[in-house]
């Protein structure tokens, strides 16, 4: 066993990282510097790019070779090693069998890395199976088409799970029933950031034969400022990074392109006037995409000041058909009332063309009976 910059002596036992360079590895060893944890990074390979990342760092033989009991248990006495941390498999199924006997007293500090690993496909496949053997019930007079496959579910949740974002499991398995009863149409969203409903949006349009998504974002810091009651929305948001938010939403929604999903950088209301006048939405990234300029289900998720969320459903909602949806996000809002404002003016003004009404989770869903007037 061959080590480097040994415990300074503090008292403090640090937690061994073995084998130290895997990607798990590596987050964990992130999380112990930010704690303030000590740790010691191992490797089984002579040249092992990870070690200059940890503080210090030992050589252990392979965990098949013979020597390696002897090795760790050393390793252990020297450094006061309690803990081990591995995200190998093997590794980690060898050393919960063997160290009770090994080095009783010392434990895994991690659960199996198989079920970490599968964690979220399992969480995934129960979300899909619920959903499927129990749906939502709709009183929409649009008749459901048949559920996509539970594998198909499945794969939604799972990805959907894995993007940053505020959209819960009940707007998720909302407008998985939505989908299911919505003309055919353009998909668009108001304000999409890094991605998660936009890609969910996406998904559903595509295996449901809805249509195209087209988002519609500024990305931009100054467009974010809400004027929330409290503030604290806005101090939050002054922390982001808009361009690093576009590149994020191009990251999780490009793999799943094949020309069905564009954007346009511009507020609200300069996307609807480009939005009337163009079919064709052309960017760098994904090309050029063609709407058919009626929309099937509208997502408004953008600025929530009540004066940005008036000026998003006037731009827009003319444009949805009949028997399309309005999806007014956060109408439940700890943060102030403009989105719900805007949902009561819109339920109270158009009640005469709105077949379906009702909240789930924080958003107000609205099937139209009939087009608004488009002027």
């Amino acid at each position: 066993m061959k080590s480097s910059n040994k415990n300074d002596g503090s008292g403090e036992k640090p937690i061994l990282i073995f084998p130290g360079g895997m990607p798990r590895s590596l987050e964990y060893l992130q999380k112990c510097l930010h704690e303030g944890q000590a740790v010691i990074g191992a490797s089984s390979l002579a040249l092992d790019a990870s070690r200059e990342k940890y503080p210090a760092w030992l050589s252990l033989p392979f965990v098949t070779q013979p020597e390696f009991n002897e090795a760790l248990k050393q390793a252990i006495s020297e450094f006061n090693i309690e803990e081990i941390y591995s995200p190998n498999p093997v590794v980690w199924d060898y050393l919960n069998r063997a160290l009770n006997e090994l080095a009783p007293g010392v434990t895994l500090v991690n659960g199996s890395p198989v079920n970490v690993e599968l964690s979220g496909y399992r969480a995934a496949r129960s979300h899909a199976d619920r959903l499927r053997n129990k749906p939502l019930p709709l009183a929409s007079n649009v008749a459901a088409t048949p559920s996509m496959s539970a594998i198909e579910l499945a794969a939604l949740f799972r990805h959907a799970d894995v993007i940053p974002g505020m959209c819960d499991h009940e707007k998720f398995c909302v407008l998985c029933e939505i989908a299911r009863r919505s003309p055919a149409g353009d998909v668009v969203e108001i304000g999409s950031w890094w991605g998660k409903s936009a890609f969910i949006l996406a998904r559903l349009a595509r295996c449901y034969a809805i249509g195209k998504l087209l988002c519609v974002d500024p990305w931009s810091n100054a467009h974010l400022v809400q004027n929330d009651e409290t503030g604290m929305v806005d101090i939050a948001s002054a922390q982001m990074d808009a361009e690093e938010a576009l590149a994020i939403f191009e990251m999780n929604l490009l793999p799943y392109n094949a020309n069905q999903v564009n954007y346009l950088r511009m507020p609200s209301t300069d996307g609807a006037q480009h939005y009337r006048a163009h079919r064709d939405v052309t960017t760098a990234s994904f090309g050029t995409t063609r709407y058919e300029g009626e929309i099937a289900i509208l997502h408004i998720d953008g600025n929530h000041s009540y004066a940005a969320a008036k000026a998003d459903i006037s731009a827009w909602g003319g444009l949805v058909v009949a028997g399309g949806w309005i999806v007014v996000d956060d109408y439940i809002w700890p943060y102030g009332d403009g989105p719900q404002r805007v949902g009561d003016e819109f339920l109270a003004e158009h009640q005469d063309k709105i077949d379906v009404a009702f909240v789930m989770g924080s958003a107000l869903f609205l099937q139209l009976s009939s087009p608004l007037s488009k002027d």
